[in-house]
């Protein structure tokens, strides 16, 4: 996380478990759309799973209510 969004260590550790996961899952996402890019020549290619506003939803699951 700290390569792909230039944070340091202690901003890392200070998140949640369940943030850490989150953006490590949205660091995987970003490599494999580019893989599939890189695969269709460069051509851009549509997510099938990102959320319909295109942004990133992050969901607390230690969160009730």
């Amino acid at each position: 996380m700290a390569y792909h969004f230039g944070w340091s260590h202690d901003e890392i550790l200070d998140m949640p478990h369940w943030e850490r996961h989150r953006w490590c899952d949205e660091i995987s996402d970003i490599n494999d759309q580019r893989n599939r890019e890189a695969a269709n020549g460069g051509q851009p290619t549509a997510r099938s799973d990102s959320p319909s506003n295109g942004g990133i939803e992050f969901i607390n699951p230690e969160f009730e209510g």
